[in-house]
C-alpha cells in the first residue's frame, strides 16, 4: 500500500505525475483555502504532508496526524515547522535550498532599483493624471552606479547580489557571522552591522528568520542609516520591525525602501500602504516559473526518496 500524501496548495501538473507512481495523493488543486480545522482534519491520516510557508506545522498539527513521517516544505524557509516538535516524533523535514537563489537576487535588484529610483511613486503619480511638464528636480532618486551596497547576509543569495553589484562598479560591503569564503572574488569587505548600516547608500535583507534574527533591523538601525539611503528586505519577515520601519520612512530616514516579504503576511502592516517611498510586492522573490517548477519539483524528490527510503535529498538540519 502508498502512503498517503497530502498537498495543502495548488502544484504544477507535472509534480503531481511525478508523485503519483510513489503515494496515494489528496491535493488541494482548486487552491482552496482551508481552514485550520479542515487541514487538521485532512492531515489526521496521512503518512506525509507536502506545505508552504503558509502552513503552520506545529505540536498541534502532529498531535491530529498520528502517522505522519515526513513534513516536505516548498520553500527555503522553515520558520513555519517546530523543528523539535518534528523531532521528537521521528518525523524528518526537507526544504528547497539553491534552487532560487537567482530568481530572488533578480528580485533584490528589481526592487533595489525601483526604490532608489522611485519607480513605484512616479508611476503612480503618472497614472493619476499628475505629469503635466518636465523639470529637473522631478523625482529624484539615489544613485545605483559605484554607490556602496551593503548585504546582510553573505550566503548563496547574498553572493548573487553581490556578483550583480559587481556589474554596477559598486563597492560592496557585508556584515556575517563568518567571513564568507568567496570575499575576494566578489571583491567584498566584511564589516559590522553598525559600520554596514552607516557606510551602505543601498542595505539588502539576505538573512534567515530566526529568533536571533527577529527585528534585526529595528528602530535603532534604522536610525543609522543614511537619510538617502534604501533599505531591501528579501529575506523574511520578522527580520525587519515593519512599525518601525514604516515610522521611520514617514520621517525620511530612511529615504526608501523595496520590501517583498512582511511580517504577519499577508496581512502586513496598513501605514506601510500608506507610504509613497515603499515599493511593495507580494513575496515574489523566487517567482519565475522555472524556479517555482523547481522549488515544487525538489520537494517531491524529498517525498519520493522518503517513500523509497533513500536519504533526503535536502533535509533540513542534515537528517
Amino acid at each position: 500500500m502508498k502512503p498517503r500524501l497530502l498537498i495543502t496548495r495548488q502544484v504544477f501538473d507535472e509534480v503531481i505525475e511525478h508523485l503519483t507512481p510513489h503515494f496515494e495523493i489528496q491535493s488541494n488543486q482548486a487552491d482552496e483555502e482551508w481552514s485550520r480545522a479542515e487541514l487538521l482534519a485532512r492531515v489526521a491520516d496521512k503518512d506525509a504532508l507536502f506545505v508552504v510557508t503558509s502552513d503552520r506545522v506545529d505540536a498541534e498539527l502532529l498531535a491530529a496526524a498520528p502517522r505522519l513521517r515526513i513534513v516536505a516544505t516548498g520553500s527555503v524557509g522553515f520558520n513555519h515547522i517546530d523543528l523539535a516538535a518534528c523531532a521528537a516524533r521521528g518525523i524528518v523535514v526537507s526544504n528547497t535550498p539553491d534552487v532560487l537563489n537567482e530568481a530572488t537576487a533578480d528580485m533584490a535588484w528589481a526592487l533595489l532599483m525601483a526604490a532608489a529610483r522611485r519607480v513605484c511613486e512616479s508611476e503612480h503619480w503618472l497614472r493619476a493624471g499628475q505629469w503635466k511638464r518636465w523639470a529637473f528636480d522631478q523625482f529624484l532618486g539615489a544613485d545605483v552606479w559605484r554607490s556602496t551596497i551593503g548585504i546582510i547576509g553573505m550566503g548563496r543569495i547574498g553572493s548573487a547580489v553581490a556578483r550583480r553589484a559587481r556589474g554596477f562598479d559598486m563597492r560592496i560591503l557585508y556584515c556575517n557571522r563568518s567571513a564568507a569564503p568567496n570575499e575576494a572574488e566578489l571583491g567584498a569587505q566584511r564589516v559590522s552591522l553598525d559600520e554596514l548600516l552607516a557606510q551602505a547608500d543601498h542595505v539588502v535583507l539576505v538573512v534567515p528568520y530566526s529568533p536571533a534574527t527577529h527585528h534585526l533591523i529595528g528602530a535603532e538601525q534604522l536610525a543609522r542609516m543614511k537619510p538617502t539611503a534604501t533599505l531591501i528586505n528579501i529575506a523574511r519577515g520578522g527580520v525587519v520591525d515593519d512599525a518601525a520601519l514604516a515610522q521611520a520612512l514617514r520621517a525620511g530616514r530612511p529615504a526608501a525602501a523595496g520590501l517583498d516579504v512582511f511580517e504577519n503576511e499577508p496581512a502586513l502592516n496598513p501605514a506601510l500602504l500608506e507610504l509613497p517611498n515603499v515599493a511593495l510586492t507580494p513575496h515574489i522573490g523566487s517567482a519565475t516559473r522555472s524556479s517555482r517548477v523547481c522549488m515544487a519539483m525538489l520537494a517531491a524528490e524529498n517525498l519520493v526518496a522518503f517513500a523509497q527510503g533513500r536519504p533526503l535529498p535536502t533535509p533540513v538540519g542534515g537528517r
